[in-house]
């Protein structure tokens, strides 16, 4: 009996022991010691950084609001979502997202070209109209390739749209 409490009060004595020395090791680092240890154990690249940004986005094709309420459409990325409670915005909650990442979490298929409903309704760049992106009101072919920012607000509308109209489905985005 009195040998196992020796061992057990050893045993404790020494875990006691290390810790106070352990502690006292890493408190004497200097802080370049200190940040060389963070760097190596703590490496964080911009891929793997965590965020929390919104956005919003509009879908218009021949003058059609397309809505994404239905659930299919919400919460199929950790990364970048939407919601069922305001499905325009977008959650983004990982560093480095682009908008082509998001549409690629949706149901359906986006290109520069190209739009392809859930639905598979096509709308493509050619005599029936024009596929455009406008991002914070601007014009832009290259959007998809884009990381998204927060706050940013895009636009993608089909059909053969005036200057006003398309005007009037910018300010429809929210925020």
């Amino acid at each position: 009996m009195n040998k196992n409490i020796i061992i057990v009060s050893s045993v404790i004595l020494f875990g006691i022991l290390g810790y106070f020395f352990f502690n006292q090791q890493v408190n004497n680092d200097t802080p370049l010691q200190k940040e060389s240890i963070s760097k190596q154990t703590f490496k964080i690249t911009p891929q793997s950084q965590v965020v929390d940004k919104q956005a919003s986005f509009a879908i218009f094709t021949n003058g059609t609001f397309r809505v994404f309420t239905a659930s299919m459409y919400h919460n199929l990325s950790d990364d970048v979502f939407i919601q069922a409670d305001n499905p325009n915005i977008i959650h983004i909650k990982k560093a480095g997202v682009t908008w082509n990442d998001f549409f690629s979490t949706l149901l359906f298929k986006l290109t520069h070209d190209c739009l392809i409903t859930g639905t598979k309704e096509t709308f493509c760049t050619g005599d029936n109209g024009t596929l455009k992106f406008y991002l914070n009101g601007e014009i832009n072919g290259k959007v998809l390739d884009q990381e998204i920012k927060d706050g940013d607000k895009l636009l993608v509308t089909y059909g053969s749209e005036s200057e006003d109209i398309v005007k009037k489905q910018i300010d429809q985005i929210l925020q």
